[in-house]
């Protein structure tokens, strides 16, 4: 075994030393696994939004996965305040659509996420459309803000409360680098 093949077999039994040591907190709604991300993320918990595998879902398609470790302080600060339905251990999740596709058009860029689109003026950095999805939030989230520049627009997840507001917001989360950094 060369070096190389070590360290790299080195990697693999930490990422497998991880994933035994994290769990996925399961949730009846969207907008329970949202409020829960930002209470344990105000709280200085680490978390993340996934999809859960098909045989974990019992509600909704996102799950946050959480550290074990961390398992009685989560639920103490969800409890109160979040329902859930139960804390299991990993067993394999797919990143909650974390692809960002990008489509250039003459003098404007349209960042796509999951199924939720929004292009933007290449010069200005305002927000010319929203599309996609059919969450009942979209209008409103539609309506917040098309017309506006991207670095002063509320952000989706703050104002929207389903899956798409989530997706939305991560078009926006692109976008914004994408117009900052001037790599259109």
């Amino acid at each position: 075994m060369t070096w190389f093949d070590k360290r790299n077999k080195l990697t693999n039994d930490k990422q497998e030393k991880e994933k035994i040591s994290c769990g996925l907190v399961l949730f009846d709604s969207v907008q329970d696994a949202i409020q829960a991300e930002k209470i344990l993320t105000k709280n200085k918990n680490r978390c993340r939004l996934v999809a859960p595998p098909p045989e974990l879902r019992k509600g909704c398609d996102l799950a946050l996965e959480i550290s074990l470790i961390e398992q009685a302080i989560i639920e103490r600060l969800l409890e109160p305040k979040v329902p859930y339905i139960e804390i299991t251990p990993l067993r394999g999740t797919t990143e909650l659509l974390d692809v960002i596709k990008i489509y250039t058009y003459d003098g404007y860029t349209m960042v796509k996420a999951g199924n939720m689109k929004l292009t933007f003026e290449d010069v200005s950095g305002i927000i010319v459309n929203t599309s996609g999805g059919g969450c009942p939030d979209i209008p409103y989230l539609h309506m917040e803000l098309v017309g506006h520049r991207l670095n002063e627009i509320p952000r989706p997840r703050h104002i929207g409360h389903t899956l798409c507001a989530l997706m939305l917001d991560r078009a926006v989360e692109g976008a914004l680098k994408i117009w900052e950094e001037g790599t259109v």
